[in-house]
């Protein structure tokens, strides 16, 4: 019977950090959802401004298909470079969500062994604030870290797309420039 209440109220205690976890969980979550989906927008958004300009630039402005051929191949790489640069940002990304997650619960996992071991409701609570100031602290630290990781990631996988975009504008203004 004391066990039984012992654990319920273990359980009691755990519970407002078992909820601030899985707050930051679902932030974290959230947070790599809105960038995956910034990211496929854009990249539709780059590809199809890319098809557009090529169409557009193979009707009117390149006059063999030597020419027409080379910058078509060198927007495929461009598109491939893109790929790349995403799936190796997108598994640095993981691997970090993965390390705070781990760390996260062998955090969890000491701050429960510490409270089993108080010997007052006392050392209990003040485990339990210092426990949750922690991982909130953590989780904050860590979402900054993702935001800027993504950001990062997104700014590197663009650049190859925003250097083709470039330059194929600057081809079709020279027709039109002469």
């Amino acid at each position: 019977m004391t066990t039984t209440k012992k654990t319920t109220k273990q359980a009691d205690v755990m519970k407002p950090v078992e909820d601030a976890v899985a707050a930051g969980k679902e932030t974290v979550e959230q947070f790599v959802k809105v960038g995956t989906d910034a990211a496929t927008k854009n990249y539709e958004q780059a590809v199809a401004m890319t098809k557009e300009q090529v169409e557009k630039a193979s009707e009117s402005m390149f006059k063999n298909y030597d020419e027409m051929t080379e910058i078509s191949k060198e927007n495929v790489d461009a598109v491939v470079a893109f790929n790349t640069k995403l799936a190796k940002g997108y598994e640095e990304l993981s691997k970090e969500l993965v390390s705070f997650t781990q760390a996260a619960f062998e955090s969890q996992v000491a701050a429960t062994k510490a409270m089993m071991g108080a010997k007052s409701l006392r050392e209990v609570i003040d485990l339990q604030n210092e426990m949750t100031k922690s991982q909130f602290d953590k989780v904050m630290a860590e979402s900054a870290k993702i935001t800027e990781m993504s950001v990062k990631v997104a700014n590197e996988a663009y650049e190859p797309l925003q250097a083709r975009v470039n330059l194929t504008v600057e081809k079709m203004m020279k027709p039109v420039a002469a």
